[in-house]
């Protein structure tokens, strides 16, 4: 079968092992949806339970989601003191990151020390992974896209993320938010090009959250009604309970509707009657 004629979407669930009720809600979209991928949060409360869900369904694909911003670190302050805030966290999000790293007060070695002791700590599970990726995208940025490939290549891994999110896609006339996206555009097109120099696969298409919103229902049908040929990467993030889950996360997220789109009726049909395959990243 040819591109042309192939549709193929992997619903990607975030932020695996965070926390219970994220974990709760992967496993059910995996039973009842259309979830067969999710990336698993080396620094979350839950990672022990999150691996659990990931041996007992082994049709779950199951990648890493490395993480430099808005979680917790493995390694201590004082051996990764430019990552790390007084309080010997990451920064909030990406845009103090971001400031940070492009005024120098990032150290790479300190960036790779830490993702490798993301991955050992996976690894050690015995689980195989299917692609990495990484919370807020942090894994494309200049050099640290350098260090993802690297690791990934060292654990046999052979798929990463390219969030190549098109730039006008719920865009509401912000120029801060449309710079962002132009900056997001511009780093994960040059990371395709590295990944695919050094042989790694990759989705051809992406989609997910636009601005912080969910992917609704609503949302989920109309990027399934507008597919391109290829593989397209859903990037979700689902939950149980979105009070808990938002008091928890300090993110004003709908993580309870992207369950419900996940695992809608209406959208498992769409899905058979299109002929779209649903699969993970070693369907790639």
């Amino acid at each position: 079968m040819t591109v042309r004629n192939f549709y193929q979407i992997i619903a990607n669930a975030d932020d695996f092992g965070r926390h219970e009720l994220i974990n709760k809600a992967v496993e059910e979209a995996y039973a009842k949806g259309c979830l067969r991928s999710a990336t698993v949060m080396p620094g979350g409360v839950a990672f022990a339970g999150a691996i659990d869900i990931a041996k007992r369904n082994p049709g779950l694909g199951l990648g890493i989601h490395l993480t430099l911003v808005n979680g917790n670190p493995l390694l201590p302050p004082e051996q990764i003191p430019s990552l790390v805030t007084k309080d010997g966290l990451f920064y909030d999000d990406y845009l103090q990151f971001v400031k940070h790293f492009f005024a120098g007060k990032i150290k790479l070695e300190e960036v790779r020390r830490e993702l490798t002791a993301q991955m050992d700590k996976v690894l050690a599970t015995g689980v195989t992974l299917s692609h990495i990726d990484s919370h807020q995208h942090m894994h494309t940025m200049p050099g640290i896209i350098d260090i993802a490939l690297a690791l990934a290549k060292k654990a046999n891994i052979s798929a990463v993320r390219i969030p190549q999110t098109p730039m006008f896609t719920g865009f509401n006339g912000n120029p801060v938010q449309l710079g962002g996206r132009m900056g997001l555009y511009t780093m994960a097109t040059l990371s395709r090009r590295k990944a695919k120099a050094q042989g790694f696969r990759c989705p051809q298409h992406f989609a997910g959250i636009v601005a912080g919103e969910a992917v609704n229902t609503k949302h989920l049908m109309d990027i399934i009604q507008n597919l391109k040929p290829g593989t397209t990467e859903i990037m979700v993030h689902p939950g149980t309970d979105n009070k808990i889950l938002q008091d928890f996360c300090q993110w004003d997220h709908d993580f309870e509707a992207e369950l419900a789109a996940l695992t809608s009726p209406e959208i498992l049909a769409v899905l058979a009657k299109k002929q779209v395959k649903i699969g993970n990243y070693t369907n790639l």
